[in-house]
């Protein structure tokens, strides 16, 4: 085994020992959402949007019987 190149998307190179020259990967830890905490959507055919539209009607039904169970 040699030291070997393991190439990502976010410019990281980390030196690793691999039987493969260059080993590149689709994501890792310096842009993975899990390890930086920041979240991205992906989003096909409006899946995100149709969601959160869902939650809002949610939430005011949740807030409409709320008040009327307190107004009894």
């Amino acid at each position: 085994m040699w030291i070997r190149k393991f190439v990502a998307p976010a410019a990281t190179v980390i030196k690793t020992r691999s039987t493969k020259p260059v080993i590149i990967v689709g994501i890792c830890n310096a842009c993975h959402p899990f390890f930086t905490g920041q979240q991205k959507f992906v989003d096909t055919a409006g899946r995100v949007d149709k969601f959160q539209q869902r939650m809002v009607k949610t939430q005011a039904a949740q807030a409409e019987a709320a008040l009327r169970k307190k107004k009894r």
